[in-house]
């Protein structure tokens, strides 16, 4: 018989756990397009039953997707144990559009499925198959708590789940046999012999500043000024926006599509990053919405996104588990011109790489891992009071290549970020094989007027790739 095993999230893992309520699931999703035809059976059904296989065959590449949360005894720290009554058909579902199965109705659909919180009892993550699209398609929507995973290695599962060529063959899934969950009693030991062990840890520490006294000193100088920058920012707060207010249990999605190369064409003319296009584009939108849509005074108003850094090594591709630090960028909305936009993001930019700046929210994060979860508890409350940005911008590379679901292409995907606190708006962007999606997910409320605001994205690159492509040399 194995020995009992569990895994400890870390406290930026718990912290997901902590900001969840009832209202507002903290699930990162997706949402694929993909070929129906070849999923079909020869009945003209699509077979649900081949695809819940298939994704039982690739699980014992992604274990975290069979294990559920337990907790230690006292402290109440939140563990992963292997989960004895797993079933992958509880977890991949099915759904269907109504006629004519339009994209504004997945939309709806898809903000419906992301509204539903997961089953803590049960692992957390969902696979929903939605029949019915128009074209021919199907989509996926896939939903995975943020306390597994993180937007880096979200990409990274996609290519689990999927494949560079078309494949007809399901692999037999394997017989899984989980490992026993640990006693309270051997939880708690755990739990002693860490908190025994901090001490040693900081002596360790210790040892390498005097080890390399120059070189820590450094390092420690730039962690300190970057912890200092950012909690002078937290206490720099932004102008409150329509969508800052508390939020409800209702989500809207609307996204749209451009090529990575239009993003491309713009940063080259410019010399700009392929993010610095993405958050100037943004500035443009959101000021021509919040002044058109709202009636909002931009002119001296300060509108902060946190854009999330991920700080995940080489060595910790692949892995599960959040490596994320993060920038605070104040976007130019009341500017008019799209290429001064763009240079004052890219200076702001270049000032946070040249400052070492997610150096601060990572050092934070590493604190807290001993403190335990009483600052993040704070947090949590004092999110719901207020937040030190607007909106959360994230950009996720993903693959260049197609990828297939068996023998069904993947045509479109599209990322969903959670919303919390009085964060009423979120923008989440992914790149695949040569298209660009930006997808924004919006309490339903707070922003029912979302698809103009998508418009307004539109209109601002366009206004952007144009003043771009007057200034490229002959």
């Amino acid at each position: 018989m194995s020995k009992p095993h569990y895994d400890r999230l870390t406290q930026l893992d718990n912290s997901f756990l902590i900001y969840e309520e009832q209202h507002s699931g903290m699930h990162v999703a997706s949402t694929s397009i993909h070929e129906a035809a070849p999923l079909r059976r020869d009945d003209g059904a699509i077979d649900l039953e081949r695809i819940q296989e298939y994704v039982d065959s690739r699980l014992d590449l992604i274990p975290r997707y069979r294990q559920r949360l337990a907790r230690t005894p006292m402290e109440g720290h939140p563990v992963w144990v292997d989960d004895p009554s797993f079933n992958v058909r509880y977890h991949v579902r099915h759904s269907r559009l109504p006629r004519p199965g339009t994209e504004r109705q997945l939309k709806r659909t898809v903000g419906r499925i992301f509204s539903q919180i997961l089953d803590r009892g049960k692992p957390l993550w969902e696979l929903w198959l939605i029949e019915g699209l128009e074209g021919d398609r199907v989509a996926l929507v896939s939903k995975v708590h943020h306390c597994m995973v993180d937007g880096i290695a979200g990409a990274e599962l996609i290519s689990t789940l999927l494949t560079e060529e078309p494949t007809e063959k399901v692999d037999t899934p394997t017989e899984w046999t989980p490992r026993p969950a640990p006693s309270q009693i051997e939880l708690g030991a755990g739990e002693v012999s860490r908190a025994l062990r901090a001490p040693l840890a900081v002596g360790e520490a210790l040892r390498r500043l005097a080890r390399d006294e120059g070189q820590a000193r450094h390092h420690l100088a730039e962690r300190l000024r970057a912890f200092g920058q950012l909690v002078a920012d937290g206490l720099d707060t932004p102008t409150p926006m329509p969508f800052n207010r508390p939020i409800g249990p209702y989500r809207r999605m609307d996204w749209t599509t451009m090529t990575l190369d239009q993003i491309r064409e713009v940063r080259r003319a410019t010399g700009a990053t392929v993010n610095d296009v993405v958050l100037a584009t943004a500035s443009g939108a959101m000021g021509r919405f919040l002044k058109r849509n709202r009636g909002v005074d931009i002119d001296g108003a300060r509108f902060r996104i946190m854009a999330p850094v991920s700080v995940r090594s080489r060595n910790d591709q692949g892995d599960l588990g959040n490596r994320v630090s993060a920038w605070n960028v104040d976007l130019p909305i009341a500017v008019p011109d799209p290429l001064a936009q763009l240079a004052e993001i890219q200076t702001q930019t270049r000032k946070l790489k040249e400052s070492k700046r997610a150096l601060g929210a990572e050092t934070l994060t590493q604190g807290i891992e001993w403190t335990g979860s009483g600052i993040l508890s704070l947090g949590a409350r004092l999110m719901t009071m207020g937040s030190p940005f607007n909106m959360v911008i994230t950009n996720v590379p993903g693959p260049r290549v197609p990828l297939y679901l068996l023998e069904s292409r993947l045509l479109e995907i599209h990322p969903h970020v959670p919303l919390m606190g009085t964060l009423g708006l979120g923008l989440a962007l992914f790149s695949y094989a040569g298209s660009f999606s930006w997808c924004y997910s919006a309490d339903w409320d707070l922003v029912p007027d979302l698809h103009d605001l998508v418009r307004a994205t539109e209109d601002a690159f366009e206004k952007l790739r144009r003043a771009a492509a007057g200034r490229r040399p002959a």
